[in-house]
């Protein structure tokens, strides 16, 4: 089923895959398994097997109930591109994806490389936005590999930040969005890393996103930087 999110950036999550396995640094504190650990202990179906890459079949429908346009983020609770997760059903996710084009589906992923192999397989069409997490400068390559893919809109989500980001190639991307972790364990970010990649974006006239640092009573000082709030969307 879709759920209503309070994401942000999003409206809906759907999720016809669970679980996925920590590759990277940005992995450690990994929201997704939270979640799932307290919807296990609330039994809800789809979490009691949290260990192996699940896939769910019975949820491919779900985009084509919902009649009103909304944006979809596709597998919060996993990873699309994940090598356990066999091209067939990745290919009906975006049969479904590519039918109903009155939504705006949103895949995220950390594995880059896969994704390019994948979707250069499959049609993509405007309604589908592809992103991937660059955590660090060891995985500023992900982008490469995005820029590589032909859909329409390409973003970057930066989070949790976890170093600074200088010198980005940001040609063929359409939106930046940066946070901090939301743990009381958070690790350390510093304010001159978000600050630069904003006058980057600036200068490349990509729209900049900053959502949060520690905490999530953003309604209070948890979205400033340099005393304002950066809600930057795309045109489309």
């Amino acid at each position: 089923m879709t759920q209503k999110s309070k994401i942000e950036w999003t409206q809906l999550t759907w999720n016809p895959v669970t679980w996925c396995n920590k590759i990277t640094d940005w992995c450690k504190n990994c929201y997704a398994e939270r979640m799932a650990r307290r919807l296990q202990l609330m039994w809800q179906k789809k979490y009691v097997n949290w260990f192996e890459v699940t896939l769910h079949p019975d949820t491919l429908n779900y985009p084509s109930k919902i009649k009103t346009p909304s944006i979809i983020f596709v597998n919060s609770m996993s990873d699309l591109f994940h090598e356990k997760v066999p091209f067939e059903f990745v290919k009906q996710i975006f049969d479904v994806m590519n039918k109903e084009k009155h939504h705006i589906f949103q895949v995220v992923t950390k594995r880059a490389e896969k994704m390019l192999e994948v979707v250069s397989k499959l049609d993509i069409w405007d309604n589908i936005r592809l992103w991937v997490t660059v955590e660090s400068n060891k995985y500023t390559e992900r982008i490469d590999f995005l820029r590589e893919t032909k859909a329409r809109t390409k973003f970057l989500s930066l989070e949790p930040l976890l170093t600074d980001l200088p010198n980005l190639n940001l040609e063929w991307i359409n939106w930046v969005i940066v946070w901090w972790e939301s743990w009381p364990w958070s690790r350390e970010i510093k304010e001159e890393w978000v600050l630069d990649i904003k006058k980057q974006c600036e200068k490349q006239k990509i729209p900049f996103f900053f959502k949060q640092w520690w905490g999530i009573n953003k309604k209070k000082t948890w979205k400033l930087l340099e005393w304002k709030i950066y809600n930057e969307f795309p045109n489309f």
